[in-house]
């Protein structure tokens, strides 16, 4: 019988994310959340929901998590990893996929308002605030349609 160690790493969790966004006097600009935990500012993102295509998904984080309506893309803009560290479970790596959300309605109040911060800032800004170096690119390069 061999005393060989078998490690076993779990699958990376599969997420989608929304990314806020509208036209300011300025430019574009980007909302942005702090996350529940550590308080960073991140976009709204969350698991893949069973019956909702994954650009539907990210549009309900969107609208739970910063309280926005608005025009979702149908296919994602960028993808990026991060690794999900929770107080009371082991970290897990995440591979999220970002979808534009056009802001049409900005809610006074929203489900989770009471967890969150939102606040809106030039795409510069937006990139310079998270964490993630992936997803900081994919704020710089996100160009919308001319309207």
């Amino acid at each position: 019988m061999s005393n060989t160690v078998v490690r076993t790493e779990r699958a990376e969790r599969r997420q989608v994310a929304a990314l806020p966004w509208r036209r300011g006097p300025d430019g574009i600009e980007i909302l942005l959340v702090t996350s529940r935990e550590t308080r960073r500012w991140v976009t709204p993102k969350g698991g893949r929901m069973p019956g909702k295509t994954d650009a539907e998904a990210a549009a309900i984080e969107a609208l739970e998590e910063a309280g926005v309506h608005g025009e979702v893309a149908a296919h994602p803009i960028g993808v990026f990893r991060y690794l999900k560290v929770l107080k009371r479970r082991a970290a897990r790596w995440c591979v999220v996929a970002v979808y534009p959300l056009e802001v049409y309605i900005l809610q006074g109040a929203w489900k989770e308002q009471a967890e969150r911060e939102r606040v809106w800032m030039s795409q510069e800004q937006a990139a310079a605030c998270v964490s993630e170096p992936d997803l900081a690119e994919i704020i710089r390069r996100f160009a919308p349609e001319p309207s």
